[in-house]
Protein backbone atom coordinates (compact mmCIF):
# COMPACT_ATOMS: atom_id res chain seq x y z
CA UNK A 1 0.00 0.00 0.00
CA UNK A 2 1.28 3.41 -1.16
CA UNK A 3 1.62 5.96 2.15
CA UNK A 4 1.23 9.67 1.23
CA UNK A 5 4.18 11.72 1.65
CA UNK A 6 4.23 12.75 5.28
CA UNK A 7 1.64 10.53 6.73
CA UNK A 8 2.12 9.17 10.17
CA UNK A 9 0.88 5.68 11.31
CA UNK A 10 0.89 4.60 14.67
CA UNK A 11 0.58 1.24 16.17
CA UNK A 12 1.32 -1.17 19.07
CA UNK A 13 4.09 -2.93 17.47
CA UNK A 14 5.88 -2.23 13.98
CA UNK A 15 7.44 -5.16 12.31
CA UNK A 16 10.33 -5.25 10.22
CA UNK A 17 11.37 -7.54 7.65
CA UNK A 18 8.55 -10.22 6.18
CA UNK A 19 10.08 -13.22 6.25
CA UNK A 20 9.61 -16.37 8.50
CA UNK A 21 10.51 -14.79 11.72
CA UNK A 22 8.71 -11.14 10.95
CA UNK A 23 5.88 -12.97 9.65
CA UNK A 24 5.50 -15.02 13.00
CA UNK A 25 5.73 -12.02 14.77
CA UNK A 26 3.47 -9.91 13.32
CA UNK A 27 1.00 -12.71 13.65
CA UNK A 28 2.13 -13.16 17.37
CA UNK A 29 1.80 -9.72 18.26
CA UNK A 30 -1.64 -9.23 16.82
CA UNK A 31 -2.24 -12.68 18.67
CA UNK A 32 -1.76 -10.55 21.77
CA UNK A 33 -4.85 -7.91 20.93
CA UNK A 34 -1.51 -5.46 19.73
CA UNK A 35 -2.24 -3.25 16.45
CA UNK A 36 0.38 -3.97 14.35
CA UNK A 37 2.28 -2.93 10.99
CA UNK A 38 4.86 -5.05 9.29
CA UNK A 39 6.78 -3.19 6.53
CA UNK A 40 9.14 -5.19 4.39
CA UNK A 41 11.57 -4.53 1.49
CA UNK A 42 10.22 -6.86 -0.71
CA UNK A 43 6.33 -8.16 -1.03
CA UNK A 44 5.63 -10.22 1.90
CA UNK A 45 5.34 -13.62 1.28
CA UNK A 46 7.46 -13.60 -1.80
CA UNK A 47 10.55 -11.91 -0.76
CA UNK A 48 13.76 -13.27 1.07
CA UNK A 49 15.73 -15.95 1.49
CA UNK A 50 12.43 -19.21 2.75
CA UNK A 51 10.30 -18.10 0.06
CA UNK A 52 11.66 -19.32 -3.21
CA UNK A 53 13.12 -22.40 -2.07
CA UNK A 54 11.95 -24.93 0.86
CA UNK A 55 13.53 -25.95 4.28
CA UNK A 56 13.72 -29.12 6.75
CA UNK A 57 12.63 -28.29 10.22
CA UNK A 58 13.97 -29.53 13.36
CA UNK A 59 11.29 -32.11 14.95
CA UNK A 60 12.21 -34.52 17.25
CA UNK A 61 9.03 -36.64 19.13
CA UNK A 62 8.58 -35.32 22.98
CA UNK A 63 10.57 -38.55 23.73
CA UNK A 64 13.10 -37.26 26.81
CA UNK A 65 15.73 -39.36 25.62
CA UNK A 66 15.74 -38.50 21.80
CA UNK A 67 15.61 -34.22 22.60
CA UNK A 68 17.98 -35.09 25.31
CA UNK A 69 20.33 -36.64 22.52
CA UNK A 70 19.85 -34.11 20.09
CA UNK A 71 20.13 -30.91 22.93
CA UNK A 72 23.64 -32.50 23.80
CA UNK A 73 24.45 -33.33 20.07
CA UNK A 74 23.89 -29.45 19.73
CA UNK A 75 25.97 -28.42 22.49
CA UNK A 76 28.67 -30.65 21.18
CA UNK A 77 28.59 -28.65 17.60
CA UNK A 78 28.37 -25.76 19.00
CA UNK A 79 31.04 -25.75 20.61
CA UNK A 80 29.17 -25.08 23.90
CA UNK A 81 28.34 -22.12 23.68
CA UNK A 82 24.00 -22.69 23.26
CA UNK A 83 21.83 -23.51 25.82
CA UNK A 84 20.17 -26.57 26.93
CA UNK A 85 16.77 -24.98 28.15
CA UNK A 86 16.68 -22.82 24.97
CA UNK A 87 17.40 -25.91 22.80
CA UNK A 88 14.51 -27.27 24.75
CA UNK A 89 12.52 -24.11 23.99
CA UNK A 90 12.82 -24.35 20.28
CA UNK A 91 11.74 -28.13 20.39
CA UNK A 92 8.62 -27.57 22.22
CA UNK A 93 7.35 -24.10 20.65
CA UNK A 94 8.40 -25.30 16.85
CA UNK A 95 6.05 -28.45 17.48
CA UNK A 96 3.18 -26.38 18.59
CA UNK A 97 3.17 -24.28 15.69
CA UNK A 98 3.83 -26.82 13.16
CA UNK A 99 0.52 -28.23 14.46
CA UNK A 100 -1.16 -24.44 13.83
CA UNK A 101 0.34 -24.54 10.21
CA UNK A 102 -1.63 -27.60 9.46
CA UNK A 103 -4.64 -25.99 10.93
CA UNK A 104 -4.50 -23.14 8.53
CA UNK A 105 -3.71 -25.41 5.61
CA UNK A 106 -0.50 -26.18 5.01
CA UNK A 107 -0.24 -29.31 3.04
CA UNK A 108 2.31 -31.57 5.14
CA UNK A 109 2.54 -35.21 3.80
CA UNK A 110 1.32 -38.02 5.71
CA UNK A 111 3.05 -41.38 5.92
CA UNK A 112 1.52 -44.62 5.13
CA UNK A 113 -0.29 -44.74 7.84
CA UNK A 114 -1.88 -41.17 7.79
CA UNK A 115 0.18 -39.40 10.26
CA UNK A 116 1.59 -35.72 9.52
CA UNK A 117 5.07 -35.58 8.30
CA UNK A 118 5.92 -32.29 9.79
CA UNK A 119 9.44 -31.86 8.90
CA UNK A 120 9.68 -29.54 5.74
CA UNK A 121 8.03 -26.69 4.28
CA UNK A 122 7.70 -25.66 0.67
CA UNK A 123 9.04 -22.07 0.48
CA UNK A 124 6.18 -20.27 -1.33
CA UNK A 125 3.49 -22.07 -0.20
CA UNK A 126 4.51 -21.53 3.57
CA UNK A 127 4.95 -17.93 2.88
CA UNK A 128 2.05 -17.55 0.62
CA UNK A 129 -0.26 -19.20 3.94
CA UNK A 130 1.89 -16.96 6.25
CA UNK A 131 0.61 -13.49 4.47
CA UNK A 132 -2.83 -14.82 4.61
CA UNK A 133 -2.47 -15.70 8.39
CA UNK A 134 -0.85 -12.16 8.78
CA UNK A 135 -4.12 -10.39 7.17
CA UNK A 136 -6.05 -12.41 8.76
CA UNK A 137 -5.15 -11.02 11.91
CA UNK A 138 -5.52 -7.31 11.24
CA UNK A 139 -1.41 -6.61 10.25
CA UNK A 140 -1.43 -3.86 8.13
CA UNK A 141 1.21 -5.05 5.69
CA UNK A 142 3.90 -2.30 3.95
CA UNK A 143 5.22 -3.97 0.71
CA UNK A 144 8.32 -2.60 -0.56
CA UNK A 145 8.49 -0.24 1.97
CA UNK A 146 12.56 -0.73 3.30
CA UNK A 147 12.91 1.08 6.81
CA UNK A 148 15.91 3.34 7.09
CA UNK A 149 16.34 4.60 10.21
CA UNK A 150 14.85 3.97 14.18
CA UNK A 151 12.59 6.50 16.01
CA UNK A 152 13.49 6.73 19.89
CA UNK A 153 13.27 9.29 22.75
CA UNK A 154 14.84 8.94 26.67
CA UNK A 155 12.39 5.90 26.81
CA UNK A 156 14.09 3.32 24.02
CA UNK A 157 12.63 2.81 20.51
CA UNK A 158 9.23 4.60 19.46
CA UNK A 159 8.84 3.36 15.69
CA UNK A 160 10.83 4.00 12.40
CA UNK A 161 11.33 5.54 9.18
CA UNK A 162 11.66 4.42 5.58
CA UNK A 163 10.43 4.60 1.76
CA UNK A 164 7.80 3.34 -0.53
CA UNK A 165 10.16 1.79 -3.28
CA UNK A 166 7.22 1.92 -5.36
CA UNK A 167 6.24 5.74 -4.87
CA UNK A 168 9.03 7.39 -3.87
CA UNK A 169 7.03 8.29 -0.74
CA UNK A 170 8.36 8.40 2.77
CA UNK A 171 6.80 6.75 5.62
CA UNK A 172 6.92 6.71 9.32
CA UNK A 173 5.48 4.12 11.98
CA UNK A 174 5.53 5.32 15.65
CA UNK A 175 5.30 1.94 17.87
CA UNK A 176 5.85 1.49 21.86
CA UNK A 177 7.78 -1.70 20.28
CA UNK A 178 9.65 -2.81 17.36
CA UNK A 179 10.80 -6.18 16.29
CA UNK A 180 13.97 -6.23 13.52
CA UNK A 181 13.26 -9.69 11.84
CA UNK A 182 15.30 -8.39 8.72
CA UNK A 183 17.59 -11.13 8.27
CA UNK A 184 21.51 -11.25 8.53
CA UNK A 185 23.64 -10.03 6.04
CA UNK A 186 24.61 -11.99 2.90
CA UNK A 187 26.87 -9.30 1.04
CA UNK A 188 25.20 -9.39 -2.47
CA UNK A 189 26.83 -12.70 -3.14
CA UNK A 190 24.02 -13.60 -5.25
CA UNK A 191 22.40 -16.98 -3.22
CA UNK A 192 18.93 -16.94 -4.32
CA UNK A 193 16.27 -15.01 -2.71
CA UNK A 194 19.16 -13.65 -0.25
CA UNK A 195 20.03 -10.12 -2.20
CA UNK A 196 17.88 -8.40 0.27
CA UNK A 197 19.97 -9.11 2.87
CA UNK A 198 22.38 -6.76 3.62
CA UNK A 199 22.41 -6.03 7.30
CA UNK A 200 20.81 -2.44 7.84
CA UNK A 201 18.06 -3.76 10.37
CA UNK A 202 21.41 -4.77 12.45
CA UNK A 203 23.18 -1.17 11.53
CA UNK A 204 20.13 0.71 12.75
CA UNK A 205 19.52 -1.08 15.82
CA UNK A 206 23.21 -0.52 16.47
CA UNK A 207 22.70 3.21 15.67
CA UNK A 208 20.36 2.88 18.54
CA UNK A 209 22.50 1.18 21.06
CA UNK A 210 21.93 -2.55 20.75
CA UNK A 211 24.91 -5.02 21.25
CA UNK A 212 25.70 -8.03 18.88
CA UNK A 213 27.14 -11.25 19.61
CA UNK A 214 28.14 -14.22 17.24
CA UNK A 215 29.57 -11.72 14.85
CA UNK A 216 32.72 -14.07 14.38
CA UNK A 217 30.79 -16.86 13.45
CA UNK A 218 30.35 -16.24 9.89
CA UNK A 219 32.33 -18.50 7.41
CA UNK A 220 29.64 -20.09 5.71
CA UNK A 221 29.92 -20.70 2.18
CA UNK A 222 26.94 -22.59 -0.33
CA UNK A 223 27.76 -24.46 -3.60
CA UNK A 224 26.07 -23.22 -6.44
CA UNK A 225 26.03 -24.02 -10.60
CA UNK A 226 28.20 -21.09 -10.99
CA UNK A 227 25.67 -19.13 -13.74
CA UNK A 228 22.51 -19.78 -10.69
CA UNK A 229 22.09 -18.71 -7.41
CA UNK A 230 20.65 -22.24 -6.32
CA UNK A 231 22.45 -23.39 -3.21
CA UNK A 232 21.79 -26.56 -2.43
CA UNK A 233 24.52 -28.69 -1.17
CA UNK A 234 22.70 -31.80 -0.96
CA UNK A 235 23.21 -32.36 -4.21
CA UNK A 236 26.84 -33.28 -3.94
CA UNK A 237 25.98 -36.61 -2.02
CA UNK A 238 24.82 -37.62 -5.71
CA UNK A 239 27.80 -35.85 -7.81
CA UNK A 240 31.22 -36.82 -8.64
CA UNK A 241 33.30 -33.61 -8.40
CA UNK A 242 35.72 -33.11 -12.30
CA UNK A 243 38.61 -30.50 -12.73
CA UNK A 244 38.73 -28.66 -16.25
CA UNK A 245 40.12 -31.51 -17.86
CA UNK A 246 37.22 -33.70 -16.84
CA UNK A 247 39.52 -35.93 -14.34
CA UNK A 248 37.38 -37.03 -11.54
CA UNK A 249 38.15 -34.94 -8.09
CA UNK A 250 35.72 -35.89 -5.45
CA UNK A 251 32.65 -38.21 -5.11
CA UNK A 252 29.68 -38.47 -2.59
CA UNK A 253 30.68 -35.35 -0.53
CA UNK A 254 27.67 -34.03 1.06
CA UNK A 255 29.91 -32.05 3.50
CA UNK A 256 31.29 -30.58 0.19
CA UNK A 257 34.34 -29.99 2.91
CA UNK A 258 36.79 -30.46 -0.06
CA UNK A 259 35.62 -28.06 -2.60
CA UNK A 260 36.63 -24.76 -1.00
CA UNK A 261 40.11 -26.18 -1.33
CA UNK A 262 39.77 -27.35 -4.85
CA UNK A 263 37.90 -24.00 -6.20
CA UNK A 264 41.23 -21.97 -5.26
CA UNK A 265 42.99 -24.63 -7.00
CA UNK A 266 41.07 -23.88 -10.39
CA UNK A 267 37.70 -24.49 -12.28
CA UNK A 268 35.50 -27.01 -10.42
CA UNK A 269 32.96 -28.85 -12.20
CA UNK A 270 30.07 -31.60 -10.60
CA UNK A 271 27.61 -34.12 -12.56
CA UNK A 272 25.01 -35.49 -10.50
CA UNK A 273 26.19 -39.10 -12.05
CA UNK A 274 25.47 -41.20 -8.87
CA UNK A 275 22.15 -40.75 -9.44
CA UNK A 276 22.47 -43.39 -11.49
CA UNK A 277 18.82 -44.93 -11.66
CA UNK A 278 15.64 -43.00 -13.03
CA UNK A 279 13.98 -43.63 -9.44
CA UNK A 280 16.92 -41.68 -7.75
CA UNK A 281 16.64 -39.08 -10.48
CA UNK A 282 12.62 -38.75 -9.58
CA UNK A 283 13.45 -38.51 -6.45
CA UNK A 284 16.11 -35.64 -6.49
CA UNK A 285 13.68 -33.37 -8.43
CA UNK A 286 10.75 -34.20 -6.84
CA UNK A 287 12.78 -32.99 -3.54
CA UNK A 288 14.66 -29.61 -4.78
CA UNK A 289 13.15 -28.89 -8.27
CA UNK A 290 14.37 -24.99 -8.12
CA UNK A 291 17.91 -26.39 -8.32
CA UNK A 292 17.53 -28.37 -11.61
CA UNK A 293 15.44 -24.87 -13.31
CA UNK A 294 18.71 -22.81 -13.89
CA UNK A 295 20.39 -26.00 -15.52
CA UNK A 296 18.01 -27.17 -17.70
CA UNK A 297 17.71 -23.65 -19.04
CA UNK A 298 20.78 -23.41 -20.27
CA UNK A 299 20.42 -26.72 -22.05
CA UNK A 300 22.34 -28.95 -19.42
CA UNK A 301 21.39 -32.17 -18.49
CA UNK A 302 22.98 -32.26 -14.88
CA UNK A 303 22.89 -36.21 -14.43
CA UNK A 304 24.82 -36.65 -17.64
CA UNK A 305 26.87 -33.49 -18.24
CA UNK A 306 29.20 -31.57 -16.12
CA UNK A 307 28.31 -27.98 -15.34
CA UNK A 308 31.15 -25.35 -13.12
CA UNK A 309 30.55 -25.09 -9.73
CA UNK A 310 31.23 -21.83 -7.13
CA UNK A 311 30.46 -21.31 -3.74
CA UNK A 312 28.39 -18.35 -2.83
CA UNK A 313 28.70 -16.89 0.54
CA UNK A 314 25.69 -16.72 3.05
CA UNK A 315 27.51 -14.44 6.16
CA UNK A 316 25.36 -14.03 9.12
CA UNK A 317 22.36 -15.46 7.65
CA UNK A 318 23.75 -18.64 7.45
CA UNK A 319 26.08 -18.18 10.59
CA UNK A 320 25.27 -17.40 14.29
CA UNK A 321 25.80 -13.71 15.19
CA UNK A 322 23.49 -11.26 15.08
CA UNK A 323 21.16 -8.69 17.60
CA UNK A 324 22.43 -9.89 21.19
CA UNK A 325 19.34 -11.23 23.04
CA UNK A 326 19.11 -10.07 26.82
CA UNK A 327 15.76 -12.19 27.68
CA UNK A 328 13.54 -15.08 26.77
CA UNK A 329 10.96 -12.75 25.22
CA UNK A 330 14.11 -11.89 22.56
CA UNK A 331 14.56 -8.26 23.48
CA UNK A 332 17.25 -6.73 22.89
CA UNK A 333 19.75 -4.21 25.09
CA UNK A 334 17.70 -1.35 24.16
CA UNK A 335 14.19 -0.75 25.47
CA UNK A 336 11.19 -0.98 23.09
CA UNK A 337 13.57 -3.06 21.03
CA UNK A 338 13.25 -7.13 20.10
CA UNK A 339 15.19 -8.99 17.02
CA UNK A 340 13.95 -12.70 15.75
CA UNK A 341 15.00 -15.10 12.82
CA UNK A 342 18.68 -14.15 11.29
CA UNK A 343 18.80 -10.46 12.48
CA UNK A 344 18.76 -11.79 16.01
CA UNK A 345 22.17 -13.67 17.71
CA UNK A 346 21.44 -17.39 17.51
CA UNK A 347 24.05 -18.66 19.86
CA UNK A 348 22.00 -19.36 23.04
CA UNK A 349 20.28 -22.20 20.41
CA UNK A 350 23.28 -22.85 17.84
CA UNK A 351 26.26 -22.00 19.81
CA UNK A 352 29.04 -21.83 17.30
CA UNK A 353 27.88 -23.38 14.16
CA UNK A 354 25.58 -23.06 11.83
CA UNK A 355 21.99 -24.35 12.15
CA UNK A 356 21.54 -25.33 9.01
CA UNK A 357 18.20 -25.43 7.49
CA UNK A 358 16.58 -27.35 9.98
CA UNK A 359 17.83 -25.30 13.24
CA UNK A 360 17.65 -22.14 11.76
CA UNK A 361 14.27 -22.14 10.41
CA UNK A 362 12.55 -23.59 13.26
CA UNK A 363 14.50 -20.30 15.36
CA UNK A 364 12.82 -17.77 12.69
CA UNK A 365 9.17 -19.50 13.80
CA UNK A 366 10.02 -19.70 17.49
CA UNK A 367 12.01 -16.32 17.86
CA UNK A 368 9.42 -14.62 15.42
CA UNK A 369 6.69 -15.77 18.09
CA UNK A 370 8.31 -14.93 21.42
CA UNK A 371 9.61 -11.56 20.04
CA UNK A 372 5.90 -10.45 18.63
CA UNK A 373 4.32 -11.34 22.21
CA UNK A 374 7.18 -10.01 23.83
CA UNK A 375 6.95 -6.67 21.58
CA UNK A 376 3.23 -6.52 22.46
CA UNK A 377 3.13 -7.20 26.20
CA UNK A 378 5.79 -4.70 26.46
CA UNK A 379 3.98 -1.97 24.15
CA UNK A 380 0.44 -2.91 26.15
CA UNK A 381 2.33 -1.73 29.40
CA UNK A 382 3.88 1.19 27.58
CA UNK A 383 0.64 2.04 26.04
CA UNK A 384 -1.00 2.76 29.59
CA UNK A 385 1.08 6.44 29.61
CA UNK A 386 -0.53 7.38 26.47
CA UNK A 387 -0.33 6.87 22.60
CA UNK A 388 3.06 6.95 20.69
CA UNK A 389 2.53 10.32 18.92
CA UNK A 390 2.76 11.86 22.47
CA UNK A 391 6.53 10.87 22.31
CA UNK A 392 8.81 13.11 21.51
CA UNK A 393 10.72 10.77 19.32
CA UNK A 394 13.64 11.56 16.97
CA UNK A 395 15.20 9.67 14.26
CA UNK A 396 18.93 7.74 15.13
CA UNK A 397 19.84 6.90 12.07
CA UNK A 398 23.13 8.58 10.77
CA UNK A 399 25.59 6.03 8.18
CA UNK A 400 24.68 6.47 4.94
CA UNK A 401 22.00 8.72 5.54
CA UNK A 402 21.69 12.71 4.93
CA UNK A 403 21.96 13.28 8.76
CA UNK A 404 25.43 12.24 8.47
CA UNK A 405 26.84 14.23 5.92
CA UNK A 406 29.59 15.94 6.40
CA UNK A 407 31.03 16.31 2.86
CA UNK A 408 28.93 16.88 -0.05
CA UNK A 409 31.27 14.54 -2.15
CA UNK A 410 28.36 11.63 -2.88
CA UNK A 411 28.40 8.47 -1.43
CA UNK A 412 29.18 6.14 -4.80
CA UNK A 413 27.76 2.90 -3.15
CA UNK A 414 28.33 0.92 -5.71
CA UNK A 415 32.00 1.13 -5.37
CA UNK A 416 31.78 1.07 -1.83
CA UNK A 417 29.72 -2.41 -2.06
CA UNK A 418 32.49 -3.63 -4.82
CA UNK A 419 35.10 -2.41 -2.16
CA UNK A 420 33.62 -4.23 0.75
CA UNK A 421 32.91 -7.47 -1.59
CA UNK A 422 36.87 -7.81 -2.14
CA UNK A 423 37.41 -8.27 1.26
CA UNK A 424 34.52 -10.20 2.56
CA UNK A 425 33.73 -12.53 -0.80
CA UNK A 426 37.06 -14.45 -1.01
CA UNK A 427 37.92 -18.22 0.58
CA UNK A 428 41.33 -16.83 0.94
CA UNK A 429 40.54 -14.33 3.37
CA UNK A 430 37.20 -15.34 4.89
CA UNK A 431 37.13 -19.10 5.00
CA UNK A 432 40.65 -19.36 5.08
CA UNK A 433 41.08 -16.65 7.80
CA UNK A 434 44.78 -15.60 9.46
CA UNK A 435 45.36 -12.90 12.05
CA UNK A 436 47.27 -11.34 9.35
CA UNK A 437 44.39 -11.69 6.45
CA UNK A 438 41.93 -10.67 8.36
CA UNK A 439 43.35 -7.50 10.10
CA UNK A 440 44.46 -6.26 6.67
CA UNK A 441 41.04 -6.75 5.47
CA UNK A 442 39.55 -4.88 8.39
CA UNK A 443 41.83 -2.08 7.99
CA UNK A 444 40.94 -1.70 4.75
CA UNK A 445 37.37 -2.13 5.55
CA UNK A 446 38.20 0.61 8.69
CA UNK A 447 39.36 3.35 5.91
CA UNK A 448 35.87 2.87 3.49
CA UNK A 449 33.95 3.92 6.44
CA UNK A 450 34.77 7.41 6.17
CA UNK A 451 33.42 7.44 2.86
CA UNK A 452 29.66 6.93 4.62
CA UNK A 453 30.28 10.71 5.50
CA UNK A 454 29.06 11.67 2.15
CA UNK A 455 25.94 12.98 0.43
CA UNK A 456 23.50 10.89 -0.59
CA UNK A 457 21.17 10.57 -3.70
CA UNK A 458 17.57 12.01 -3.49
CA UNK A 459 16.09 8.61 -5.26
CA UNK A 460 14.75 5.95 -4.14
CA UNK A 461 17.19 4.13 -4.91
CA UNK A 462 20.41 6.15 -3.98
CA UNK A 463 18.81 6.84 -0.56
CA UNK A 464 18.23 2.33 -0.65
CA UNK A 465 21.45 1.55 -1.79
CA UNK A 466 23.51 3.92 0.35
CA UNK A 467 21.68 2.56 3.48
CA UNK A 468 22.28 -1.47 2.43
CA UNK A 469 26.60 0.15 1.33
CA UNK A 470 26.38 1.40 5.14
CA UNK A 471 24.75 -1.88 6.38
CA UNK A 472 27.30 -4.09 4.76
CA UNK A 473 30.42 -2.44 5.60
CA UNK A 474 29.42 -2.70 9.15
CA UNK A 475 28.53 -6.04 9.26
CA UNK A 476 31.96 -7.01 7.53
CA UNK A 477 33.83 -4.57 10.73
CA UNK A 478 31.93 -6.34 13.56
CA UNK A 479 32.80 -9.96 11.91
CA UNK A 480 36.10 -9.50 11.77
CA UNK A 481 36.48 -7.08 14.73
CA UNK A 482 35.39 -10.36 16.33
CA UNK A 483 37.16 -12.70 14.33
CA UNK A 484 40.39 -11.04 15.61
CA UNK A 485 39.44 -10.97 19.33
CA UNK A 486 38.41 -14.69 18.74
CA UNK A 487 42.13 -16.69 19.44
CA UNK A 488 40.88 -20.14 18.77
CA UNK A 489 38.78 -22.14 16.44
CA UNK A 490 35.60 -23.25 17.55
CA UNK A 491 32.42 -23.72 14.95
CA UNK A 492 32.64 -21.37 12.63
CA UNK A 493 35.47 -18.96 13.40
CA UNK A 494 38.82 -19.87 13.08
CA UNK A 495 42.50 -18.56 12.71
CA UNK A 496 45.41 -20.25 11.32
CA UNK A 497 47.35 -19.06 14.36
CA UNK A 498 44.97 -20.96 16.46
CA UNK A 499 43.71 -24.16 15.26
CA UNK A 500 42.41 -25.76 18.47
CA UNK A 501 39.60 -24.64 20.51
CA UNK A 502 40.24 -23.13 23.89
CA UNK A 503 38.36 -24.56 26.91
CA UNK A 504 39.26 -20.84 28.12
CA UNK A 505 37.34 -19.04 25.89
CA UNK A 506 34.05 -20.90 26.69
CA UNK A 507 32.15 -17.54 26.50
CA UNK A 508 30.35 -15.15 23.93
CA UNK A 509 31.65 -12.04 22.64
CA UNK A 510 29.66 -8.70 22.84
CA UNK A 511 30.09 -5.85 20.60
CA UNK A 512 28.50 -2.42 20.37
CA UNK A 513 29.35 0.53 18.35
CA UNK A 514 30.03 1.43 15.33
CA UNK A 515 32.54 4.20 14.32
CA UNK A 516 34.47 2.67 17.47
CA UNK A 517 33.47 -0.55 18.05
CA UNK A 518 33.88 -2.38 21.34
CA UNK A 519 34.49 -6.04 22.06
CA UNK A 520 33.21 -7.65 26.02
CA UNK A 521 32.40 -11.09 26.91
CA UNK A 522 29.70 -12.81 28.21
CA UNK A 523 30.15 -15.70 30.03
CA UNK A 524 27.61 -18.77 29.50
CA UNK A 525 25.67 -20.34 31.77
CA UNK A 526 27.54 -23.79 33.55
CA UNK A 527 30.47 -22.10 31.57
CA UNK A 528 32.59 -24.36 34.15
CA UNK A 529 30.79 -27.62 33.44
CA UNK A 530 31.47 -26.95 29.99
CA UNK A 531 35.01 -26.53 30.38
CA UNK A 532 35.51 -29.77 32.36
CA UNK A 533 33.30 -31.20 29.13
CA UNK A 534 36.12 -30.22 26.45
CA UNK A 535 38.95 -31.16 28.94
CA UNK A 536 37.39 -34.44 28.89
CA UNK A 537 36.80 -34.69 25.29
CA UNK A 538 40.44 -33.66 24.46
CA UNK A 539 41.32 -36.26 27.07
CA UNK A 540 39.88 -39.13 24.80
CA UNK A 541 40.62 -37.90 21.95
CA UNK A 542 44.52 -37.71 22.39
Amino acid sequence: MAIEQGTTLTADVLVLGGGPAGAWAAWSAAAEGASVVLADKGYVGTSGATAPGGTTLLVIPPVAELRERAVQARLKAGGYLSENAWIHRVLDEVEIRLKLLEDWGYPFRKDENGATLRTHLHGPEYMKLMRRAVRKAGVRILDQSPALELLADEHGIGGARGIDRLTGRSWEVRAHAVVVATGGCTFLSKGLGCNVLTGEGLLMSAEAGAELSGMEFSRQYAPSYADGSVTRGRMLAWSTLYDAAGRPLHAGDRTFGSLHKLLLEGPVYASIDLADTEEKRRFLRQAHPIFFMPLERAGIDPFKDKFPLTLRYEGTMRGTGGLRLAGEDCRTTVAGLYAAGDAASRERVMGAASGGGAYNASWAICSGCWSGRGAARYAQTAGKSGSPDSRTLRPVGRHGLEAGQETDAPIDAQALVADIQRDVLPLNINFYRSESGIAGALGRLDALHEMLRGSVLGTVQGRVRAREAAGMLAVARWMYTAALARKETRGLAALAEYPALDPGQTHRLVLSGIDEIKVGTERVPHAGELERAHAQAKGEAS
